[in-house]
């Protein structure tokens, strides 16, 4: 979450860590963006998206030829109050085919996702060759008797077949029900059960730090205690045959030899597209529900303009399927034509260089990383990324937890000191970012930038006023089209996390600082009363 350095870090945040040219201005997607649009300036467009919200996610789905198959004519409806707005909401759109159905008929020959395993292994899959793996895939799954609305939970490790089965999941008009690859059995489980999946996609094993572990018994374990799901689909490893003990197993390659080319099922903008689970392993889990529109605008809008992403770029966040950012990378690429890098591993394994020498292999112009990595990575020194050609990179990204400014700063320096971090703020139950640096204006370092477009964001004091050089509560006055609609199955619980401390406003549960540059960073979570700053 790009959180406020210790103050003991030694650095300064106050120092400039990106400063754009002007070729960097011009060539950006925003800067287009607000050129079509009249607009001056990043800090005027900020302000614009707020003010006239039903102007700017027009505009967005507009400038990113996103393709509804059913035209909305309205943009939002928000009759039934802030928390429960609709987007789009006489619209239809199906996310599998608005990213693959769209790629397969524009772009069919260039490779929508590229993945990488710790024994080398390579596979591509294009756009056109995606697209008719998904139909299949959907077409086998509605043989099993899925159909709109059934959940599906997907419990794989970062391989092509985690792709294909969200997609088929979302053509069908199912649920997709994404489950981080190493939780243990009972956090696999508790998923299962509180969405009431039908069937699990699993694998056989995954890599880790250069052997197979199971997955596999992890599943049939979980599944044992899910007496909703009726059927389990593994996919195998190159050297290894799942174990098939249980009536209710399924080969992926039988899956696909079953199913025929699937028809795209239409979804309502409102239809349910995912439901996403925070990370607690204990307790029950906090579901968060997003759906076909909104979801897929918001990452789209993100990708585009604070990350840059055009067609034929290729973006890597080392990440996982299960958590916000695997989801984000998959819809933020192929939304937007580019490619996406998957590595099923350590990405430090055999050596530090691993994932530079990634980076180097497959021209990756978005390398997404988590302050923890580049801690690990940095004790390794500067000889690993040295050793590799870097200069297809031209933005790094970063979420999830504190940054120090040596690391930060170790990171720009050896990926070549002209790549800005674009250092995101937000939440699974967001659905996408609160803040964000642009790569058109000036970044501090460890800074948040400003307020993701769209987001309408302020830091309150206790009584709900607007506080400036000291940390308040972080707070969205608006909605938005990718926020969660609602936690599953507890409306109750979604009304009192998020909306009942200030009546019509979402309090996010972070404490934010704006310093007197307009420059954010998030300080600690509000209730931790240790890290919280005065």
């Amino acid at each position: 979450m790009g959180l406020l350095p210790r103050r003991d870090a030694g650095l300064t945040i106050d120092a400039i860590a990106w400063e754009p040219t002007t070729a960097d201005i011009e060539r950006a997607n925003v800067t287009h963006f607000m050129r079509r649009h009249g607009i001056e300036s990043l800090a005027r467009l900020r302000q614009r998206s707020v003010q006239e919200p039903a102007w700017f996610w027009d505009a967005v789905v507009d400038d990113l030829g996103i393709e509804f198959s059913k035209p909305y004519s309205s943009v939002f409806d928000d009759s039934g109050g802030a928390p429960w707005t609709r987007w789009f909401p006489d619209g239809e759109i199906n996310v599998a085919d608005a990213c693959i159905g769209r790629g397969a008929r524009e772009w069919p020959e260039r490779a929508a996702v590229i993945a990488e395993s710790e024994d080398g292994e390579v596979r591509t899959l294009t756009y056109a060759q995606l697209a008719a793996t998904v139909d299949r895939v959907a077409g086998g799954l509605r043989r099993l008797g899925i159909r709109k609305g059934d959940a599906v939970g997907v419990f794989l490790p970062m391989v092509p077949e985690a792709v294909i089965a969200a997609y088929a999941i979302a053509e069908l008009g199912a649920i997709y029900l994404p489950i981080f690859s190493g939780f243990a059995a009972p956090a696999v489980a508790a998923r299962l059960n509180d969405a009431r999946a039908r069937a699990l996609v699993t694998a056989e094993s995954v890599w880790r730090h250069g052997r197979r572990a199971s997955m596999k018994a992890i599943a049939d374990a979980a599944v044992a205690v899910s007496p909703s799901v009726e059927a389990t689909i593994v996919v195998g490893s190159p050297r290894c045959e799942p174990p098939m003990a249980h009536g209710r197993d399924l080969r992926w390659e039988e899956l696909i030899s079953v199913g025929e080319g699937a028809v795209t099922e239409p979804t309502s903008a409102e239809d349910v597209f995912m439901v996403s689970y925070t990370s607690g392993t204990t307790g029950r889990p906090e579901g968060a529900v997003h759906v076909h529109g909104g979801m897929l605008v918001k990452v789209a809008e993100e990708a585009a303009y604070q990350t840059d992403l055009r067609p034929g770029d290729v973006a890597y966040w080392v990440t996982d399927m299960g958590w916000r950012m695997g989801c984000w990378t998959m819809l933020g690429a192929h939304a937007n034509g580019a490619t996406m890098v998957m590595y099923d591993g350590a990405p430090d394994f055999p050596d530090a260089g691993r994932i530079w020498a990634t980076v180097e292999r497959h021209g990756v112009t978005m390398l997404g990383v988590s302050p923890t990595l580049v801690r690990s990575l940095r004790r390794h020194g500067d000889e690993p990324p040295a050793g590799h050609d870097l200069s297809s990179l031209r933005i790094l990204g970063s979420t999830g937890e504190p940054w120090d400014p040596e690391p930060y700063l170790w990171l720009t320096r050896v990926t070549g000191g002209a790549v800005p971090i674009i250092n995101i703020s937000g939440g699974t139950e967001v659905g996408a970012c609160f803040l964000s640096p642009h790569p058109v204006e000036p970044i501090k370092v460890c800074s948040l930038g400003g307020p993701s477009l769209g987001m309408d964001i302020d830091a309150f004091d206790e009584a709900g006023e607007p506080v400036r050089g000291r940390a308040g509560e972080l707070v969205c006055k608006q909605p938005w089209p990718g926020m969660t609609r609602g936690i599953w199955g507890d409306r109750e619980r979604y009304l009192d996390t998020y909306w009942s401390k200030y009546p019509g406003v979402w309090r996010h549960g972070d404490r934010a600082r704006v310093d007197a540059d307009g420059q954010w960073f998030l300080s600690a979570r509000s209730g931790d009363a240790r890290l919280a700053l005065a």
